[in-house]
């Protein structure tokens, strides 16, 4: 299991960007959290298998229809643990 933080910089917010992170974790159990951030920023963790966290990774990095990410910080941390994947 590995661990991805991501922080999604551009127009992430009002776009359904948690709800659509959220789904598309679900398809790949992926599990961890999403949450928009007070600077317009969305943080997500990513936790799961190498291959599900890297297609949760790329899909974070245009994000929804109607999203525009103009840089995506990607940070490698320790695991967790996390059981479901959620919106904070």
């Amino acid at each position: 299991m590995i661990r991805k933080r991501v922080l999604a910089e551009g127009l992430v917010q009002g776009v359904f960007f948690r709800d659509s992170c959220r789904r598309v974790a679900c398809r790949h159990a992926v599990r961890g959290w999403v949450r928009n951030l007070p600077d317009g920023r969305v943080e997500a963790v990513f936790e799961g298998d190498p291959e599900g966290v890297a297609q949760l990774v790329s899909w974070a990095r245009t994000g929804p229809t109607g999203a525009r990410v103009d840089n995506l910080e990607v940070h490698e941390e320790p695991a967790e643990g996390f059981d479901a994947f959620t919106i904070r």
